[in-house]
């Protein structure tokens, strides 16, 4: 793909390539990106980044969970990526797979206490 030789991030995120987005990961600017885009992101990435997040809190979660989730936690703050958010409807798609992706493989750490907390930040960021 030309676009990735000059933009090296703007590939398909997989689990392989997950640890490579780790380097853009941090707590604020997570937390700056959800506030910024909640209301065009809506629930559906909103929702699942959240699940994550809170995954990511587990004492209990090994380090490789955590590498998966920081690295599709990096996917979703970095600014350049497959499919650029500013794109209505399709711009979070790619940012929406690769949490999905990285929530399917993370399953077994979700809790009915961890779902309940990414359900109720969810809801305070969509009314702000």
């Amino acid at each position: 793909m030309l676009a990735a030789r000059f933009f090296p991030y703007m590939e398909r995120f997989t689990l392989q390539t997950a640890p490579q987005y780790e380097r853009h990961y941090d707590d604020d600017g997570f937390w700056k990106k959800l506030r910024r885009v909640a209301a065009q992101a809506g629930a559906k990435v909103i929702y699942p980044a959240l699940q994550l997040y809170f995954v990511l809190q587990s004492k209990e979660v090994p380090l490789k969970v955590k590498t998966l989730i920081v690295g599709a936690l990096g996917y979703l703050i970095l600014p350049a990526d497959l499919v650029p958010d500013f794109i209505p409807l399709l711009g979070f798609t790619d940012d929406l797979s690769a949490l999905l992706l990285v929530l399917r493989a993370v399953n077994e750490h979700l809790t009915p206490e961890i779902n309940r907390q990414a359900k109720e930040r969810a809801e305070k960021l969509l009314k702000a």
